[in-house]
């Protein structure tokens, strides 16, 4: 099924999890915010959260500095 990661369309299989789909793009375990369908999912519940076709998904990362 095709979601949309971070204003991109992606393949991905029928059954992805939000962990699954974020690992296949190399997104960090730590410093950064994942929205599903512009609600904020908690890294807890990544491996549990499904995903439906046409998803969006955003990765937004924590920056530091002044």
């Amino acid at each position: 099924m095709q979601v949309v990661v971070n204003g991109e369309s992606r393949q991905v299989p029928e059954d992805a999890t939000l962990e699954a789909v974020l690992r296949e793009y190399g997104v960090p375990d730590r410093g950064v915010a994942v929205a599903l369908d512009g609600a904020v999912v908690p890294r807890a519940a990544w491996p549990a959260t499904g995903l439906r076709p046409e998803a969006t998904v955003e990765v937004l990362t924590a920056v530091q500095g002044g």
